[in-house]
C-alpha cells in the first residue's frame, strides 16, 4: 500500500455547528527532514476544542479538525530526527512548530515563540511549507509534527491517561514550577475540573500544601483524593475572609473569571503574589482597576501551555509517582466527537475525555 498523501479526520465545516462532525480527508504539510508522522491511538478533548468549534474564541480556519492531546505510534521519521524512531509511542500537545531560533525559543520558552504554529487551525510559514498548509489536529488518523514537539511517553503511563497531560497537564504544570511551587508553599487551585484536577495533582506532588476553592461542594472528596489538604466552598458567604494573605500562588483553572468577585480572590494572596489564569473565558474581565491590586501588591497573570523541558519533566513526575488523572473514554466517531464536545461544554465529564478506538475507525 502506498504511503498516504492525505490523512482522515472528523472535522467541523462551520463554526458554531459544533455537533456536526464529518469524516473527511485533508492534506498535511510537506514532509520535512525534522518531521515525524504519527498514527494516532487516542486523543484528549480539551476546553480549547470547545471554544474553537463553538466560535467562542472568534474566527478560525474551516474545515477544522481539532484535538491537541495526541498519543500514537511514530510510523515515519525524517532523516534529521534524533530522539524518535519508528514504532515509538509518542505524544503531541497544543504546539506543533516554532522557529527554534528566536530568544524565546533559545531560552526554553518556545511556547511563546512569535512564529509558533498551533497544532490545529494555524498556517505554516511559507519557508517551512510553500503551500502554507493550515495545521489539523488529533481527531484524525495521523498527525505530522516537528520532532521538538513530539514527546516520548513513559511506559508507566497508559495512553488514554497520557493524552490529557499533553495540554491540560502541561498548561497547569508549567505555571506551578515557574512560580517555584514546592515544599513550604501554600497553593490554592480555583475550580476542580479538567484543568484544576491536574493542578491539584501536580501541586501536591511538588510538595506544596494545596487548598481547592470550588463552587461545587460535592467535589470535596475528589479534591482530597487528588492530594488537596483543604476544601473551600466559594458559594459560602464571606468564604475568603479566613484566607486573607494566606497563599503564595493562586492558580485559577476556571473559565468563568468574568463572573467572579475578583477582589475576594485577590485578597487571599500574600504580599506580592499572583492570581494566575489558565482557564480562559470567552468574555473579558469587566471593570478591572489597578486599585484592586494595591491592598497586598498582588498581580494577575496568565500563561500558555509549557516548554519541551517542562513537558518531559511532567511526564517523568507522573510516571515516577504513579499520578493518574481522572479520565473518561469515548470511542471516536461523528457521534462520539459531538458527545464529547457537548459534555465538556456543559461540564458533564469527570474530569477529562479521551477519544479512543482510532484503529477501528481509521484502520490499522
Amino acid at each position: 500500500m502506498p504511503y498516504p498523501e492525505e490523512f482522515q479526520g472528523f472535522m467541523i465545516n462551520e463554526l458554531g455547528k459544533y455537533k456536526e462532525f464529518k469524516k473527511q480527508t485533508f492534506k498535511p504539510k510537506v514532509f520535512g527532514d525534522n518531521d515525524i508522522d504519527i498514527q494516532i491511538e487516542c486523543c484528549g478533548v480539551c476546553g480549547s476544542d470547545v471554544h474553537t468549534v463553538t466560535g467562542g474564541w472568534g474566527e478560525a480556519h474551516t474545515p477544522i479538525c481539532v484535538g491537541h492531546e495526541i498519543v500514537g505510534k511514530a510510523i515515519k521519521v525524517g532523516k534529521s530526527v534524533k530522539d524518535v524512531k519508528e514504532g515509538d509511542r509518542v505524544g503531541v500537545g497544543a504546539q506543533i512548530w516554532a522557529c527554534l531560533k528566536c530568544p524565546q525559543c533559545k531560552s526554553d520558552n518556545e511556547n511563546y515563540c512569535p512564529h509558533m504554529v498551533d497544532t490545529y487551525g494555524a498556517p505554516y510559514p511559507k519557508d517551512v511549507d510553500p503551500n502554507e498548509t493550515v495545521s489539523q489536529g488529533g481527531f484524525s488518523s495521523h498527525i505530522r509534527a516537528h520532532e521538538y514537539f513530539v514527546f516520548p511517553i513513559p511506559d508507566a503511563i497508559p495512553s488514554h491517561l497520557a493524552a490529557p497531560m499533553l495540554c491540560a497537564g502541561l498548561t497547569t504544570y508549567s505555571p506551578l514550577v515557574r512560580a517555584g511551587v514546592g515544599p513550604g508553599k501554600q497553593v490554592a487551585i480555583v475550580g476542580l475540573g479538567g484543568l484544576g484536577h491536574f493542578g491539584v495533582m501536580w501541586a501536591n506532588a511538588l510538595g506544596a500544601e494545596v487548598t481547592v476553592i470550588s463552587h461545587s461542594p460535592n467535589k470535596k472528596d475528589d479534591a482530597l483524593k487528588l492530594g488537596a489538604k483543604h476544601f473551600v466552598n466559594s458559594g459560602d458567604k464571606d468564604w475568603a475572609k479566613p484566607l486573607a494573605f494566606k497563599f503564595d500562588f493562586v492558580l485559577n483553572a476556571a473559565d468563568m473569571t468574568h463572573t467572579f468577585d475578583l477582589d475576594s480572590y485577590l485578597s487571599i494572596l500574600k504580599v506580592g503574589c499572583q492570581f494566575h489564569q489558565v482557564g480562559l473565558p470567552d468574555e473579558a474581565i469587566p471593570n478591572l482597576k489597578p486599585q484592586q491590586f494595591m491592598a497586598n501588591g498582588s498581580s494577575i497573570g496568565a500563561s500558555h501551555i509549557g516548554s519541551r523541558p517542562e513537558c518531559l519533566a511532567m511526564l517523568k513526575l507522573a510516571a515516577e509517582k504513579k499520578l493518574d488523572p481522572m479520565v473518561e473514554t469515548i470511542p471516536i466517531s461523528e457521534k462520539g466527537c459531538a458527545e464529547a464536545i457537548e459534555r465538556v461544554k456543559t461540564n458533564k465529564v469527570h474530569y477529562r475525555f479521551t477519544l479512543t478506538d482510532f484503529d477501528k475507525v481509521f484502520g490499522a
